[in-house]
């Protein structure tokens, strides 16, 4: 499968942001998917991930409140809304996918495929 991520953008601390990855293939229902981001001289970190099936939900804990990821199986998308966006949020996210169920959900080692990343900046 690949991913193509977009929707990344420029705003305010306390605006939103809806990011968005369409995926190409036609088993995207077999993966579980997720977010990522990496600021600038950091190491990339788990935002959140949903199971390939059955809809549940992980989430980092900065994250959890904020955000929602929600994945459209007819459309091969995954969207992640962000609310209330902090300046600490500033990174490049990225999507990610793996066929079936995953060990934690939330290291990088997990996923194979990935997206090339979409700029989210916000300023305080």
């Amino acid at each position: 499968v690949q991913l193509q991520a977009s929707g990344g953008g420029s705003v305010q601390a306390g605006k939103s942001l809806r990011l968005s990855c369409v995926a190409s293939g036609r088993t995207f229902n077999s993966y579980s998917v997720a977010w990522f981001r990496q600021a600038p001289g950091r190491e990339r970190e788990f935002v959140a991930a949903t199971r390939w099936i059955g809809g549940k939900t992980y989430y980092s804990d900065s994250a959890k409140g904020r955000f929602t990821i929600a994945r459209d199986d007819a459309k091969n998308t995954i969207a992640l809304q962000m609310n209330d966006l902090k300046p600490e949020d500033t990174a490049v996210y990225y999507c990610a996918a793996q066929q079936y169920d995953l060990t934690t959900y939330k290291t990088d080692q997990e996923y194979g495929h990935w997206g090339q990343g979409t700029q989210v900046t916000v300023s305080s």
